[in-house]
C-alpha cells in the first residue's frame, strides 16, 4: 500500500523550449494546485500578453529575467499535493551554462523527467542531461515526449525517440526508464489519458509519479547516523541524560544493537532511541532522532554511530566526481572548508584526474583548471579521515560540498567515488 504521506522529489530537465514549465504549469493546473489568486493573476498576465488561454509556463518561471525572456535560469521549487502523495518539483535550466543549477536541483530528487520536442528526437541536451541524471544515481528517469501534437501524435515518431534513448540509457548506469507521449500544452497524457493516442498503453505523467516505487531507493543496509548535536538538558527527569541528536542517513538502527562510534572506535549499545517525547525500537532513514548509549563515551558533532559489523571507510584520500559551482576558478591546492554529513574539516584538491566534455560527454586529460559547470574527477586530501561510502551506494554518506572559508560560498558539489 502507498503511503499518503509519502513525498516524492523530482526533477524537469530538457532543452530550451522542450515545455518544461509548460509541462510543470499543466500538471499544477490539471491537479487542481494552484491558488485562486494565482490562477487569477496568470491568467491576467496571459491576456496582457495576448494569449488566448493560459499561459501555463508563468506558473513556474518566476524570475523577472526569465518572463521576459521566456527561458528558466534558476531553479524554481514548487510544491503540490494529491490524495495520493506529496511532491517537490525541481524546475531546472535547459542551457549549458546552467549545468550547476541542473546539478542543485537533481542531487536530491528520486525521479528525473527528461524532455525531448518529438519534432527534434534526442539532441546534444538530452545525452548531457541523461549522462547527469546517471552521475547524480537517480533512481529513476521519465523521458516525456513532448510536443506530439505538432508531429500528428505519430506513433513512428514515438518509437523512433524511444530507440534512440535506450541506445543512450545503454551506455549510463540507469536502470528504470519510462517513456509517455505527450503534449503539455493541450494536456495529453500530463493528468488525464490521451484520446489523441489510443496506440499508448501506459498510464500518464501524473498516475505514473503517484505510483512509483520509491521506498526501496534508499539504503536500508548501512546503518549510518551522523552526529549533529549532543543533547544535555540538565533539568528534574534527565539529569543524568546525554544524547545524541541527529538524522538517521542510511540503514535501520534498533534498541540493543552493538555500535561503533567513528572515527574514535569506541563500542558500546543502543540504550534507547527517542522521537519528541516517545521512545521508539528503531529509526531509520531519513527520521531525526536523538539516541542514547549504555556507555558513556566522549562524541561530538561529526562523529558516526555506526553498526559495528558495517562501518564506513575511514579515508584522508578521497576521490570524488566534482562540478563546479563558483564563478571563480578553482586555485591550486587552494585550500576549503569539506563539509560531509555533520563533519567539517579542511580539505585540498591534490589533482584533477580528468574533466568531462559536457557536449560529447569526453574525458579530457591533462587540463586541470576547473571553472564554472565544469565537471570533473579530483583527487581531495582532508586534515582529518571522514567516515565514507560510495555516492552510488549511499547518497547521503557519499556526497560532499566544498566552501571557500573567506566568502563562505560553496564553490563546489561532489560525488565521492
Amino acid at each position: 500500500m502507498l503511503d499518503n504521506n509519502q513525498l516524492l522529489r523530482f526533477t524537469t530537465a530538457g532543452s530550451v523550449d522542450d515545455g518544461k514549465s509548460t509541462l510543470i504549469g499543466r500538471l499544477l493546473y490539471d491537479s487542481k494546485s494552484i491558488f485562486e489568486d494565482q490562477l487569477e493573476a496568470i491568467e491576467n498576465t496571459s491576456r496582457k500578453k495576448g494569449h488566448k488561454g493560459v499561459d501555463l509556463a508563468l506558473f513556474t518561471d518566476g524570475l523577472r529575467d526569465e518572463r521576459e525572456q521566456g527561458i528558466t535560469i534558476d531553479v524554481a521549487y514548487r510544491y503540490f499535493t494529491t490524495p495520493k502523495r506529496k511532491f517537490i518539483i525541481a524546475d531546472t535550466p535547459g542551457h549549458i551554462q546552467y549545468t550547476r543549477n541542473m546539478v542543485t536541483g537533481a542531487s536530491t530528487a528520486n525521479v528525473a523527467t527528461i524532455l525531448i520536442d518529438a519534432r527534434h528526437g534526442v539532441i546534444e541536451q538530452t545525452k548531457r542531461h541523461a549522462f547527469i541524471a546517471s552521475l547524480l544515481n537517480i533512481p529513476h528517469i521519465i523521458v516525456c515526449i513532448n510536443k506530439m501534437d505538432l508531429v500528428d501524435f505519430s506513433e513512428d515518431v514515438y518509437n523512433r525517440i524511444v530507440i534512440e534513448f535506450e541506445e543512450i540509457a545503454s551506455k549510463l548506469l540507469v536502470t528504470d526508464v519510462r517513456f509517455i507521449p505527450m503534449s503539455a500544452l493541450l494536456g495529453d497524457n500530463v493528468v488525464n489519458k490521451s484520446k489523441n493516442m489510443s496506440w499508448y498503453q501506459g498510464a500518464p505523467m501524473l498516475h505514473t509519479l503517484e505510483t512509483m516505487h520509491i521506498s526501496s531507493d534508499i539504503n536500508k543496509v548501512d546503518a549510518r547516523f551522523p552526529v549533529q548535536t549532543v543533547l544535555r538538558p540538565q533539568r528534574d527527569g534527565f539529569i543524568d541524560y546525554r544524547g545524541y541528536a541527529g538524522r538517521v542517513a542510511s540503514g535501520i538502527l534498533r534498541k540493543g544493537d552493538g555500535i561503533t562510534v567513528m572515527p574514535s572506535g569506541f563500542t558500546s549499545k543502543i540504550k534507547s532511541i527517542n522521537l519528541h517525547d516517545k521512545e521508539l525500537d528503531e529509526a531509520y532513514a531519513p527520521m531525526s532522532v536523538s539516541i542514547t548509549l549504555e556507555d558513556d563515551i566522549d562524541i561530538s558533532r561529526g562523529d558516526m554511530i555506526v553498526r559495528s559489523n558495517n562501518k564506513p571507510e575511514p579515508s584522508q584520500d578521497i576521490e570524488v566526481m566534482l562540478c563546479w559551482l563558483n564563478n571563480s576558478s578553482a586555485k591550486p591546492r587552494a585550500k576549503y572548508s569539506i563539509r560531509h554529513t555533520s563533519n567539517e574539516q579542511t580539505a585540498m584538491i591534490k589533482e584533477v584526474v580528468y574533466k568531462y566534455d559536457i557536449n560529447t560527454l569526453d574525458r579530457i586529460s591533462g587540463d586541470s583548471e576547473l571553472n564554472m559547470n565544469d565537471i570533473a574527477k579530483v583527487r581531495i586530501r582532508t586534515t582529518k579521515p571522514l567516515m565514507i561510502d560510495s555516492y552510488r551506494e549511499n547518497r547521503t554518506t557519499g556526497s560532499i560540498i566544498l566552501v571557500d572559508d573567506a566568502t563562505n560560498e560553496t564553490v563546489a558539489a561532489g560525488m565521492i567515488v
